[in-house]
Order: structure tokens, then sequence, then C-alpha cells
């Protein structure tokens, strides 16, 4: 019997490896690679109030007062152009946040480079998950809702932008020849840069995970 048990240890053993194995090569295969290592906050550097950001249970909290976990790992040298991000998504009651994109880090305020995709469903904004925030905004609660894990989805190629939320497409924005940034937002406008998560405001609750990214030619 003690011999038996030590076979089927064996075996599964070799199972797990074989399993772990296949999802790096399913990740190579298709192209994304996770920014998150689930464990640490290694690869991210936040602004101001750094104990906004906590990781817990494989998931990055934000709670606490106004920061922004920017990436500063070596995916790409943390600089993306042409890419889709993609990462799970949880809210609790009047939360606020937003992912960042064609950012850079800055140590205080609102992030002045880059774009904001909205992470709200029922906070008091009225620009709602999936918003191209000041730029394309979506004024009702789609496909994101308290308390459950949904996936927004972000698309980056050239001049033009496209967000998902759980597959649902939120926004399509082109960037014309002739756009001009909205008013306070002057560097809101396509270049290329990292990601950053947003901690909002200290009553504010959100959980981020699987946070994978596909660099586009």
């Amino acid at each position: 019997m003690a011999r038996y048990g030590v076979l089927l240890l064996v075996c599964a053993c070799i199972l797990m490896a074989g399993c772990q194995t296949t999802q790096r090569v399913v990740g190579k295969a298709t192209g994304w690679t996770p920014l998150f290592d689930g464990k640490s906050l290694d690869g991210w550097k936040a602004s101001e109030n750094k104990g906004t950001f906590t990781v817990k249970d494989g998931e990055i909290i934000a709670h606490g007062p106004r920061s922004h976990l920017f990436y500063v790992g070596p995916v790409n040298n943390a600089n993306f152009k042409n890419f889709e991000l993609k990462a799970d998504v949880k809210t609790e009651i009047g939360s606020n946040s937003g992912i960042y994109f064609h950012t850079e880090y800055q140590e205080t305020d609102w992030p002045a480079k880059g774009f904001e995709v909205q992470v709200n469903n029922t906070h008091t904004d009225p620009k709602k998950t999936g918003s191209l925030y000041n730029v394309k905004d979506a004024y009702h609660q789609s496909r994101g809702f308290d308390y459950e894990w949904f996936t927004e989805h972000i698309i980056v190629q050239g001049n033009h932008v496209t967000i998902k939320v759980n597959g649902h497409t939120v926004v399509e924005w082109t960037q014309e020849p002739n756009y001009q940034p909205p008013q306070g937002n002057p560097g809101r406008k396509l270049s290329s840069g990292t990601f950053a998560l947003q901690g909002h405001d200290p009553d504010s609750v959100v959980y981020f995970k699987n946070i994978m990214v596909k660099p586009l030619p």
C-alpha cells in the first residue's frame, strides 16, 4: 500500500508539472503575458499614498487615499504603444477607479499623461465603467456590477481605441488628425507609455486580478 501511495504521488506531481508547462506554452503561443504575479507588487510602483494598494488572495486591492499604481516591470520595458490589455475587476458599492494607458510614473495628483478607462458601476460620477474618461464617455451601467468580477479589455491599434466589458463593446474611438485633448487634460492623446491602476478615494474598494497584456505590431 505504501508503494502504491508513493506511485500515486509521483503521478500527481508529473500531471501538475505537465499542466503548468501547458499553461506557459499557451501563454507564449497566444502572446498574452501577465503583468501581476498574484503574490506581490513586484514590477509595480505606487505614487503618493503607497499603502492604498495591497495584495491578498491573488488580487490587488485599491483602498485608501488617492494613489496610482504604475507598471514599471520588464515586460516590453514598461512601454506600450499598440496592445491589448485585459484585467478582471471587482467593485464594492459606490466605488470609483480606473485603468490608465499610455501614461508614465507621476508621484502626486492624477496622471497627466495618457488615458483613463473608467471603473465605476455605482459611484456618483455619471461616467460609468468602460468610458474613455473625458474623451468618449458611457453614461449608463452596461456590463459591470458591484461584487461581481467583470473583465475590462482595452485594445489600442494605431489611432483607434476599443474598450470592452465582458466582451461587450462599450467604446470605439478614433483619434482624428484635428483632435484636441479635452480642456484640463492636455496629455490625453495617443502616444505610448505604461499602465496604471487607480486608487480613487478612501471610500472606494476595488479589486484587480489576471492583468494580462498582448503587445501588437
